[in-house]
């Protein structure tokens, strides 16, 4: 019996894009599997949601200090940033990287950087094989990290949005034609530059996401400035429902993100055929393609202009085939099946 080990433990975090990674992957691996492999899912006891065979490791909160799994062919963190690694318990191991972040994080010091860096050099010294979720985190990797090209693969990170075509009830329902932007309120994702975007129309502007800090009040401020505080929606958290009600009804999707290992509410966006206005920051540019608008200056005139001209180049020109065509390319089964490939190779 081939075992293969991975590392679940984002599973605590709901409403979170590794939250998402781990669900998607760990469902469809199990569809995946022959009858001579078991997947062991270390996890919190309580997450209930997986349908298949697998193996349970409960998550404990001192396993970072003692972590003593079963002896496993392969284990895959499918995060750099786990807290558990069990070298000795498996023959081959695979580490993903989202993304290097914290290096354009302002709030750590160059010190803290310098250390992050270095425990990421050890990781990657130990595992077999290093997997990247774009080619922009691929060169990021190559640009601060020494590793053989030997170790590296591409593996992209998968998308899809759940379909509740009755539903039409979404906790705030615009009353107006609206643009749609969602992730979690910090700084890199850059909200704060949105509100401009209101300015000379009557569109309302709603951002789902969950606070982090007090970022929140950086957008709110932007949106006083400029006056638009009232077509400013923060809906906080949604559901699957909403989301799917907020992307199929919204007039254009944004996402001025400044730091991006992929991206994946633009490739949901994508798949409903919106217009997406993103920035030409980090990975946006490689998953928006030539299907998207980019923010090349965050100066409220010159987004403005960005903005006015790709509604126009929209609906002159019908692209939404194009668009979810597009998508499609970022599936999650598509993403599962190439890591289990990947696993196979390595027992």
């Amino acid at each position: 019996m081939h075992r293969i080990g991975l590392d679940f433990e984002k599973l605590k975090y709901p409403h979170n894009g590794l939250y998402t990674f781990c669900l998607q992957l760990g469902q469809r691996l199990l569809s995946l599997q022959q009858q001579d492999e078991q997947l062991l899912y270390y996890m919190p006891a309580s997450f209930a949601a997986f349908n298949g065979r697998f193996e349970t490791i409960p998550y404990k909160w001192y396993d970072r200090y003692a972590f003593h799994p079963p002896k496993m062919d392969v284990f895959h963190a499918v995060h750099q940033t786990g807290n558990v690694w069990p070298r000795k318990q498996a023959k081959r191991t695979v580490v993903t990287i989202h993304d290097l972040n914290f290096l354009i994080d302002d709030r750590l010091k160059n010190w803290q950087k310098k250390y992050h860096l270095k425990q990421l050099q050890n990781q990657v010294d130990e595992a077999d094989v290093i997997v990247s979720i774009s080619k922009f985190t691929l060169n990021a990797i190559r640009e601060h990290i020494r590793v053989p090209d030997s170790k590296c693969q591409i593996v992209y990170q998968g998308s899809e949005v759940k379909q509740f075509p009755g539903f039409d009830a979404p906790a705030y329902k615009p009353q107006k034609p609206f643009l749609f932007s969602i992730g979690m309120l910090t700084p890199k994702k850059n909200f704060h530059v949105l509100p401009s975007l209101l300015v000379g129309n009557d569109y309302e502007l709603i951002i789902a996401g969950r606070q982090q800090g007090d970022y929140i009040k950086k957008i709110e401020a932007a949106a006083a400035e400029l006056g638009v505080s009232n077509r400013l929606k923060l809906v906080g958290g949604i559901t699957d429902e909403e989301k799917y009600w907020y992307y199929s009804q919204c007039l254009a999707f944004l996402f001025p993100s400044l730091a991006e290992g992929f991206g994946a509410p633009v490739v949901e966006a994508m798949h409903f055929g919106k217009p997406v206005f993103l920035s030409d920051k980090t990975s946006l540019p490689e998953v928006g393609g030539a299907h998207a608008y980019y923010f090349r200056d965050f100066a409220p005139e010159a987004m403005q202009d960005v903005f006015a001209k790709g509604l126009q180049h929209f609906s002159s020109n019908d692209h939404t085939d194009a668009i979810k065509k597009h998508a499609m390319q970022f599936s999650w089964d598509a993403n599962a099946k190439a890591y289990f490939e990947l696993y196979r190779k390595l027992y």
